[in-house]
């Protein structure tokens, strides 16, 4: 695969674009293991909400290197980090269930972490290579693997650990394996660098000159942050609390990811179309409605909030992707890495207030405190830029 042609050409390569995203979709199904596993994690070593949503913070640590990786990334060719993500992450998820002690853990989930910093930091720039002039249809599809990664994930844990058991799960990591092979054979041509133009800006000055962009992402982000958070990490936990049994609590996880995959594959494109600023507003008007409707509901009824809480809240990453990368074409691997970095933070900020507040109050309250704070992400869109190429947005 040639990705300089394409992007000289301006050409959708459909192909190459499923391909990366097929990386992200095997990569995240292990990512995906941690939530459904948490319910069993907090019995067998005695947990705290707060020591349980922690853990998702530790496997997103490494995301603080992203500016840096995406930096060597737009200088160096790093496709191998892409390649072999499948098979570290495999390896470091499939042992989850054998870690004796918290601290074993935390000593898993940061080795998974730092194969996911590598692979987010590149592979949505790899496949921006092949995107042409579709960006945000680009997008739509890294964010597509990612969610059926993230459907098909709690329903392979919980379906292993059901019909086998915790301890049978280091079989798991032969599907990365063979992953990572197969990507080889496909990848092996592509590069994360950026022609160069002249206008390579050093890491201080392109902090200071994504600041206009990034300021009131910060904000948008965030409140973000609060639903992905305590959906991402505590919604089979909520689930099991309110009731339910562990395989409805794992199954509402991938209910929740499959209709956030069809959101995501048609957000990106509709923001070539609409504006990506248009994109947001709408998420950030339906997604609290859902979540309010969500906790209200109860056993089936749940169901129908959680399909629009996944199509409307998980929807809107490719479009802000979008927005960097086609801002900054000439930093977009540091660009893409600072995104993730922020987003790391923010989130693990979010987390941790989120185990607190259900720690002393309740997981319900939590689920409400998030709700509330997601609409103000609305204040901040209109201070995003307007694409010159986006008439809507105009």
């Amino acid at each position: 695969m040639d990705n300089e042609s394409n992007t000289a050409q301006g050409e959708f390569q459909t192909g190459g674009v499923a391909t990366v995203s097929m990386a992200h979709a095997v990569h995240d199904t292990y990512t995906g293991f941690l939530p459904a596993l948490l319910p069993v994690l907090i019995q067998r070593l005695s947990l705290t909400n707060t020591a349980a949503g922690l853990l998702s913070v530790f496997i997103r640590l490494p995301s603080l290197f992203q500016p840096l990786i995406g930096h060597l990334a737009d200088h160096a060719n790093l496709r191998l980090v892409t390649i072999l993500a499948p098979t570290i992450t495999g390896a470091a998820m499939s042992l989850l269930g054998l870690a004796p002690t918290y601290s074993f853990l935390i000593f898993l989930l940061v080795i998974a972490g730092a194969s996911s910093a590598l692979l987010h930091a590149t592979g949505p720039i790899m496949g921006s290579n092949f995107s042409g002039g579709k960006l945000g249809k680009g997008m739509s599809f890294w964010m597509v693997g990612g969610e059926m990664g993230r459907t098909i994930g709690p329903l392979v844990t919980v379906s292993f650990i059901t019909y086998f058991s915790v301890e049978a799960m280091p079989w798991l990591m032969l599907a990365g394996m063979l992953t990572s092979v197969f990507l080889y054979t496909r990848l092996n041509t592509v590069s994360t660098q950026v022609p160069e133009t002249g206008e390579q800006l050093q890491m201080r000055s392109a902090f200071k000159a994504m600041r206009k962009v990034f300021l009131p992402l910060i904000a948008i982000i965030f409140a973000q942050s609060m639903m992905t958070g305590i959906l991402n990490t505590f919604l089979p936990t909520f689930m099991v609390n309110e009731g339910a049994s562990l395989s409805m609590a794992g199954m509402s996880s991938s209910i929740l990811y499959l209709s956030g995959t069809v959101g995501a594959f048609l957000a990106g494109g509709l923001s070539d179309k609409l504006g990506r600023r248009k994109m947001l507003v709408i998420s950030f008007i339906a997604t609290p409605i859902a979540m309010f409707l969500f906790v209200q509901a109860k056993n089936l009824l749940q169901i129908p909030f959680l399909v629009l809480m996944g199509f409307f809240g998980l929807s809107i990453t490719p479009v802000i992707m979008a927005i960097i990368i086609e801002n900054y074409p000439d930093q977009r691997s540091f660009a893409n890495g600072l995104y993730m970095m922020l987003s790391f933070i923010l989130q693990s900020l979010a987390v941790i207030l989120i185990g607190f507040l259900s720690d002393i109050v309740s997981l319900r309250f939590a689920f409400y405190i998030c709700t509330a704070v997601l609409p103000t992400g609305l204040l901040f869109i209109s201070l995003l830029p307007k694409p010159q190429y986006h008439p809507a947005e105009l």
